[in-house]
């Protein structure tokens, strides 16, 4: 078990520009953390991290040479490497018939061999740091399928594979891995959704957060990303050192069912 306060720790938050990332980013910030934030080489990204006083890791996660290059990167700008979170991901709602293959594997690639090969690179840096933390954004469909979305689902469900197997290698050096999963964060990924909702299951789109989004959940409201970023702030802690491969729902109540 280690103590200490968290002002000597940096962390790289992925997909970090908007959403669950940028939440997180800022969260970890006022933990204490100086963080590093990786995206599309984009302006908008760019203006983000200059405005909000980040490191900026520009990455494609598609490319096997950027997931090689991003965490030296981030190690260089930021003097070492104490958390990082895998959270950048995509959606695209369409049936497995009509699935684009490279959409496919544009997926995978992004939401599972990344997380895998920036672990890999990122694993000497945790060892090291004594107090390393791996935080894979899931999502509730790491667990429950739903239809028109085979290619994030089968990559969030190998996220889990990959979060236990991980922990369990990490676990004798010293640092942890663990997953959360939220269901429905109200984010712009979210939003943009809608329509393809609306479009697949033929439906209105002002009904898609009722009859789609919130149709499992106890608890009818969409979360926020800010609700995901604290729940991480808590994982990369110093007081979550004995919690590692934990599959943290953070799902409405949708799965007590």
């Amino acid at each position: 078990m280690t103590t200490g306060s968290q002002e000597d720790r940096t962390a790289l938050v992925t997909g970090g520009a908007s959403g669950i990332g940028l939440a997180t980013a800022r969260r970890l910030r006022a933990d204490g953390l100086r963080v590093a934030i990786l995206d599309l080489d984009r302006p908008e990204a760019r203006d983000v991290a200059a405005s909000e006083g980040f490191d900026f890791i520009a990455a494609d996660l598609t490319r096997r040479v950027d997931c090689l290059r991003a965490v030296p990167a981030a190690v260089s700008e930021l003097g070492g490497l104490d958390v990082l979170v895998n959270n950048a991901g995509f959606q695209h709602i369409a049936s497995i018939e009509t699935f684009p293959e490279d959409t496919w594997d544009a997926m995978l690639q992004v939401m599972l061999t990344a997380p895998f090969l920036l672990t890999k690179h990122a694993w000497p840096h945790l060892r090291r740091s004594g107090h390393g933390r791996v935080v894979n954004v899931a999502s509730i469909h790491a667990q429950v399928a739903s239809p028109f979305k085979a290619a994030y689902i089968s990559a969030k469900h190998g996220v889990i594979g990959l979060t236990r197997t991980a922990a369990l290698e990490a676990g004798a050096q010293g640092f942890t891995v663990n997953a959360i999963c939220p269901a429905y964060v109200r984010t712009p990924l979210v939003e943009r959704q809608i329509a393809d909702q609306a479009r697949t299951r033929g439906l209105p789109p002002e009904d898609v957060e009722s009859a789609v989004m919130l149709a499992s959940a106890a608890i009818k409201t969409l979360l926020n990303p800010e609700d995901v970023a604290a729940l991480a702030s808590y994982v990369v802690s110093r007081s979550a050192w004995g919690m590692t491969g934990a599959v943290l729902n953070l799902d409405l109540g949708w799965t007590a069912q």
